[in-house]
């Protein structure tokens, strides 16, 4: 179902607004294991098709669509969809590089019909990866504001799909950005001492799902449950292997 364009944002009521505490479970790697007893799935939007969305929307879950907005990806059907010139360093995985995020006029209907693909499938939510190239080694010359005004496109195209959007990551611009996203993902914040910078959100009733890799549960558990995150830890990969809080 492609947007037309124009589409009116819908109303914020007409939309899933995760609140803080909600267990959930992430899982990129290998088929979805629906067997996970928790109300939030994220799961990725290319490999998940429609039937497994809605097996997940009939026990009663939300979905969030994870999508790679702020890199390039080389296995992804749509890879040559992407100029070179979109394209710039590697962000350190394996067939990927940064985009040039001050391309909105190329990279909008790019991000639109990814968006499009989240909403045919029927998910409630996208979650857009690596969309902090400002502070990276990106090969381009991206600034904070160039960084704000893409994620804030990111969120306008989700919004005016019906779909509600997380803030992966991206710490020093949630005083900015809360009003433009209805939760956040972090990976790590407890690792690197910084959970209490995602309050914001939880302040504002909106959901922080986050991970830790390296942190065993004991280590972070109490702290992230004090501040009201939604917390896990998980191998890398990604697979359906979870330990909650």
């Amino acid at each position: 179902m492609p947007g037309t364009p124009g589409t009116p944002a819908q109303p914020a009521g007409a939309r899933w607004q995760p609140t803080p505490g909600l267990a959930w479970q992430w899982q990129l790697g290998g088929g979805v294991d629906q067997s996970v007893d928790v109300p939030v799935y994220d799961v990725d939007g290319f490999e998940t098709d429609a039937a497994v969305v809605a097996a997940l929307h009939a026990k009663g879950r939300k979905v969030i669509c994870y999508i790679n907005a702020g890199s390039w990806e080389d296995f992804r059907p749509d890879a040559a969809a992407f100029t070179k010139a979109l394209q710039g360093s590697g962000n350190g995985w394996k067939g990927e590089k940064w985009f040039d995020i001050r391309k909105l006029d190329q990279l909008k209907p790019l991000m639109a019909a990814r968006f499009d693909m989240c909403r045919s499938k029927g998910f409630d939510a996208v979650e857009p990866d690596t969309i902090e190239a400002y502070n990276q080694n990106s090969g381009f010359p991206l600034t904070a504001e160039d960084q704000l005004r893409y994620n804030r496109m990111l969120a306008s195209l989700a919004h005016e799909r019906g779909m509600a959007i997380g803030l992966k990551n991206d710490l020093d611009q949630i005083p900015a950005l809360l009003p433009d996203f209805d939760f956040a993902v972090n990976e790590e914040c407890a690792q690197f001492d910084e959970c209490a910078r995602l309050s914001p959100f939880i302040q504002a009733g909106k959901a922080v799902f986050h991970v830790e890799y390296k942190l065993g549960t004991e280590k972070f558990c109490a702290r992230t449950k004090s501040l009201g995150l939604s917390s896990m830890q998980k191998k890398l990969e990604l697979d359906a292997w979870r330990k909650p809080c």
